[in-house]
Formats: structure tokens, sequence, C-alpha cells
């Protein structure tokens, strides 16, 4: 089981901007020296939850390279959350769907390789038909048998986190809430009872809240929402610049 302080909430880095145009801007990702940059100082500020995924484009690649220049010592102090049932087509520079179980081995196989150690697999694109299928149960099977010990479930939809939440399955739910998309926040309740722990992204709307004038303050009120709401788990910030998380992880610890 991933440890997790389940007396506190603390902030995440989501890392599809380091590997693909995402957000509000749709801003293009940096170069790897840059986004090693990134990471480097979201290790100096204290982050050890990492967030990937195989749909970020190059971003489990770049992530993978970081992890393996720190020491056995170093890295086992992060926390990577990758998932599978989301693809990147390189082709085509886009994002493919496929819950089977033959995609699903292949992707955990991949993450395994380029990151070394995963310790939380979530279900990627976990739509109601998917949450409790034969395929995904077989593909969580899989991962445990590779040593994966942790499993949650990222979803968009209510009638998906109900299923997430009364399946057994899963230890962690992901999913998004911010002043603008609220349509989560009553199940938090039954997320606690199930003795589950969220993931929170989108905090800032994929960047539209910080589009506006005065940025710090409208973070700060993101993250004061988030935290009047949601005592324990995690909650992710998604930045390719250094400067912006420092900004955000300020914002953070200042609520």
């Amino acid at each position: 089981m991933l440890q997790h302080d389940a007396k506190k909430l603390e902030l995440g880095l989501g890392l599809v901007s380091i590997g693909r145009r995402w957000g509000f801007a749709d801003v293009e990702p940096p170069d790897e020296r840059q986004a090693s940059d990134l990471l480097s100082c979201a290790a100096a500020l204290g982050i050890t939850v990492f967030d990937t995924a195989p749909a970020y484009g190059a971003s489990e690649t770049i992530l993978g390279r970081f992890l393996a220049t720190l020491s056995p010592e170093r890295r086992s102090s992060f926390r990577i959350m990758t998932k599978a049932g989301e693809h990147w087509d390189s082709h085509a520079g886009s994002p493919f769907v496929d819950h089977g179980i033959d995609a699903l081995k292949r992707s955990i196989d991949r993450s395994i390789s380029l990151l070394g150690k995963i310790d939380v697999l979530q279900i990627h694109k976990a739509s109601e038909d998917v949450i409790t299928s034969p395929s995904v149960i077989d593909a969580i099977d899989y991962a445990e048998a590779a040593g994966v010990r942790c499993f949650g479930a990222s979803v968009s939809t209510v009638e998906a986190a109900t299923l997430a939440i009364s399946s057994g399955l899963y230890a962690f739910l992901q999913f998004p809430l911010n002043v603008a998309d609220q349509k989560f926040l009553h199940l938090l309740p039954s997320i606690t009872r199930a003795g589950m722990h969220p993931i929170i992204n989108r905090p800032f709307a994929m960047g539209e809240l910080v589009a506006a004038p005065q940025p710090d303050q409208i973070g700060r009120a993101a993250f004061r929402f988030i935290r009047e709401n949601v005592e324990t788990g995690i909650v992710l910030t998604g930045t390719s610049k250094p400067h912006h998380l420092r900004q955000n992880f300020a914002s953070f610890r200042s609520e």
C-alpha cells in the first residue's frame, strides 16, 4: 500500500504539460532539459507525488530519465502515479482509448520499463462501463503480479466515480474539482467512508482560473476552496515552468 499521510492534504505535480500540448492556453511542452529543471524544482520544494500517464506524450519517458539519475534512497522518497487505458499515438500526436486486456498489459509493461517502479496505477478514462470490466480486473491482477501494490481510477463522471467507490478495487480516486466544477463534491463523504484517498486534478480548471488578472490571488482562492472541502488527499498542480510551480507551491502553503 502506498504510504500516504491520511491526516493532511498534500500538493503533487501533474505532468501532462511536460509531455504534450495541454491546458486552457494550449501551451507547447518544454524540452527535456527544461522539464528536468521543473522536476528538480519540485523535488527541492519537497513535492514527492508525481502523476503521469502514457497518454501524456513524452511525460513518462522524461520522468523516467530524471528518476534514473537519482540514488535509490532519493528515488524511494518519491511516489510515482501513472495510468493505463488511454494511450498515445506518436504518429498522429494524439491520445486514444483502449481498455482491452492486451493494450492494458502492453501499457503496464511499458510504464514499468520507463519508470522502474509504479506506486499507484490508475485506470485512465475510467468510464462506468470499464470500472469493473473483466479486462480491467485482469489488468489489475497482471499489474499486481508485476509488483504494483496500489490502484486507482481516474474518472470524469459521477456515475463512474460512484461505481469505483463501491467496487472495492481502488484505493485512490482521481477527479476534477474547482470552483467552476463541483459535481464530485457530494461524493467526498462516500470516498472517506470507503477508505479511499481523493486525488484532485484541475484545481485551476486547466489554467483558465489563473489566466485572469491577479493570478496569485486567484490561485490562493482556488486552493482555499479545495482545503475548505477536502480534508485529506492529494491536489495536483500542473505546469511546465519552475517559477509557476514555485508560485503555486507558495499559494498552496499559504492556505
